[in-house]
């Protein structure tokens, strides 16, 4: 039987779908956190503004107890960047990201690390982790002391790639920032890591439920290991297909649900580093290619972005005195009337979110460069 093919506006309509934007749902917090299959969170704010875009009602109590109850941690993942997890898909997950993060620890800090007892450095660091909560200064400089002629940030990289661990809280937690400190999952959530072979094939299942239909690059591109073809092709028999208008083979989970390309979607705002933008090689079904420029900066930075017809259609931040809080809104190109007043009506929500009871809000617009 041949593939259906998908439109990139189906495409679109499937991940905004996914990803809880085509309009706010009812879901425990717990529970959107595990269905997006995590949440970016290289500072800890966006993930929350993430949650506020996509849940009713959402208070930020309810993320922040549940990190503080250890139901949800924030630890290197995807991409070795810092996501937040549920426990449980960090004890399942964390295993098949294992080889991505060695290749960064070998691209990012291999030569500085060249001719050292790798394992004798590691097994140091978790034996201090494991006797409490410790910072990534405080390995590290245990790693100097044995180590003193090395680079001391490659011997910290070193920890955060070689070594799981999970930050404790406060950090991860809204406007919360200082050093954090890094605990063994075992003695932090009271259970052992998966088994590696579980742990590649759940990583796919999740990564389809959360951002499919994908192919095997897309998956790559969020996921940050490589061979995935391989493996796609072995699941292939229990998993559903499809091809984009380019003839490329996509895989999705059976009977996942597939909203049709006229499915409405409303205007939102999505922070930074938000995975929507980060989880596919072929980023058209959410931007287009000549707008990528203003939302991936350099130092792998990425801007937070707004959606207008499900599409990225321009960046946005937050500008604050002690008074006052403005929402700058930068278009990609002229706004209609209608989708200027519904970014300002949403602009508005989302400072009274994430200003604790600034007085002057304000929604600004600027002109399209």
């Amino acid at each position: 039987m041949t593939p259906r093919v998908l439109s990139l506006r189906e495409l679109n309509r499937a991940t905004l779908g996914r990803q809880m934007l085509l309009g706010r749902e009812e879901s425990s917090v717990y529970d959107a956190v595990r269905r997006l299959a995590g949440l970016q969170a290289q500072v800890p704010n966006p993930p929350y503004i993430g949650l506020w875009t996509r849940l009713r009602d959402f208070a930020r109590d309810e993320l922040t107890d549940l990190i503080e109850d250890r139901r949800v941690v924030r630890s290197s993942m995807m991409r070795a960047t810092l996501h937040l997890t549920t426990a449980e898909d960090y004890l399942l997950l964390r295993p098949a990201l294992q080889a991505a993060l060695d290749r960064s620890l070998r691209s990012i800090a291999g030569k500085r690390l060249a001719g050292l007892d790798l394992d004798r450095l590691v097994s140091e660091a978790r034996r201090m982790a494991e006797e409490g909560p410790r910072t990534s200064k405080e390995l590290q400089q245990r790693l100097v002391e044995l180590e003193p002629d090395r680079d001391p940030s490659a011997l910290a990289y070193l920890v955060r790639t070689r070594l799981p661990l999970v930050q404790t809280p406060p950090a991860g937690v809204w406007g919360r920032g200082g050093s954090p400190r890094f605990a063994p999952p075992e003695s932090w959530l009271g259970a052992p890591l998966a088994d590696p072979d579980e742990s590649l094939r759940a990583l796919v299942s999740r990564y389809l439920g959360a951002f499919g239909p994908a192919g095997a690059r897309d998956f790559q591109a969020w996921s940050g290991l490589t061979g995935a073809k391989g493996l796609l092709e072995e699941m292939k028999p229990g998993l559903r297909l499809y091809r984009d208008e380019g003839g490329n083979e996509l895989f999705d989970l059976p009977g996942a649900p597939l909203a049709p390309a006229d499915t409405p979607a409303p205007i939102l705002f999505v922070p930074e580093y938000d995975n929507l933008v980060l989880a596919h090689a072929d980023r058209r079904r959410v931007i287009a290619d000549e707008d990528r420029k203003r939302v991936f900066l350099s130092s792998a930075r990425v801007r937070a972005t707004f959606l207008i017809d499900g599409f990225v259609s321009g960046v946005w931040k937050i500008e604050k005195t002690k008074r006052s809080a403005t929402l700058v809104a930068e278009p990609f190109a002229p706004l209609s009337t209608g989708d200027r007043a519904a970014l300002a009506g949403e602009g508005e929500r989302l400072l009274r979110f994430a200003t604790d009871g600034t007085p002057e809000l304000g929604v600004r617009f600027e002109e399209p460069g």
